[in-house]
């Protein structure tokens, strides 16, 4: 009786070791591909699925798509080997290269442009035309961890010795409109994009439009932060190197198609990628560092 548990537990173990050291891109170990909740989880997993089939028919690999819960998870997800590459915002890119030294590949390309930058609003009845102006008022900024909603305009208020009255952290950048529109705070701070080619609004305040259409009228931009790297597809650390490049020359080949592309644009508003390295991302660094602050002790 005592042999046939030894050799069943034996058994286990090689099943468990077989299992484990599957070869990572095949159907047993598929290369895990997770995207942040930044809108609804089914519209993310369809155009993501499209990603995953092409690059499976491009390298012969298997991939598995999910959209976890919170920003946190997929992070989180990049230090567990729960996750082999993951789409990241920018200071959520920051945070998992500071606590698990993940790997940027490609920065996306939006209306043409690598990067971005964050906006002052405030009512256009008011008295508030600069950044001079918000001294002593009431500002609304997205969240802790936003990089344009917070990190950035923060910092400029920082260096050139700005002081509100009071801040708060309204949960989102139409939140953070709203919370300026509807009077709670005087200034609000979201992300800005150019306008479209007819005029039309790209930037955040676009969110409320349909809810709010007068909130161009009503809304005016004060100041614009420094501009920020775009945000990223990102490699847990030690993922073969070889693996890497194929992937990242699909993805530039996907996004340069005109199925890829629109695939793209539906998925994350992105038109294009361009490779990236992580010394790209520094400016965001020294950016905490005005704060006095690092990645991992502002999520906090």
């Amino acid at each position: 009786m005592r042999a046939v548990k030894i050799i069943l537990v034996l058994l286990i173990l090689v099943i468990f070791s077989c299992v484990q050291q599957a070869e990572l891109g095949t159907k047993k170990n598929p290369i895990k591909m997770y995207f942040v909740p930044s809108m609804e989880a089914g519209k993310i997993v369809t155009s993501g699925k499209a990603v995953s089939d092409y690059l499976s028919e491009k390298t012969g690999y298997h991939f598995k798509v999910a959209v976890p819960t919170s920003y946190a998870s997929v992070i989180e997800a990049l230090g567990t080997d729960e996750t082999d590459i993951a789409w990241l915002a920018t200071f959520a890119y920051i945070l998992a290269n500071e606590k698990f030294g993940a790997e940027v590949a490609l920065t996306t390309v939006r209306n043409g442009l690598e990067n971005y930058r964050g906006q002052f609003l405030a009512r256009a009845d008011s008295d508030i035309n600069s950044l001079e102006d918000i001294e002593g008022k009431i500002i609304a900024y997205t969240d802790a961890a936003s990089t344009s909603g917070y990190l950035y305009p923060s910092a400029i208020l920082a260096e050139k010795g700005i002081k509100p009255k009071d801040m708060m952290y309204a949960g989102g950048h139409p939140q953070a409109i709203l919370a300026v529109y509807q009077g709670t705070a005087d200034v609000g701070c979201t992300f800005w994009s150019p306008p479209n080619e007819d005029g039309t609004v790209r930037d955040a305040r676009r969110a409320v439009l349909e809810t709010y259409p007068d909130v161009v009228e009503k809304i005016k931009i004060i100041g614009y932060t420094d501009w920020i790297p775009n945000d990223t597809v990102t490699f847990r650390k030690d993922f073969p190197s070889e693996m890497r490049e194929k992937i990242v020359q699909c993805l530039l080949d996907f996004a340069a198609s005109e199925e890829g592309h629109e695939t793209l644009v539906n998925l994350l508003d992105i038109d294009n990628f361009i490779r990236a390295k992580d010394s790209d991302y520094d400016v965001v660094r020294q950016t905490l560092n005005i704060l006095g602050t690092d990645a991992t002790e502002l999520i906090k």
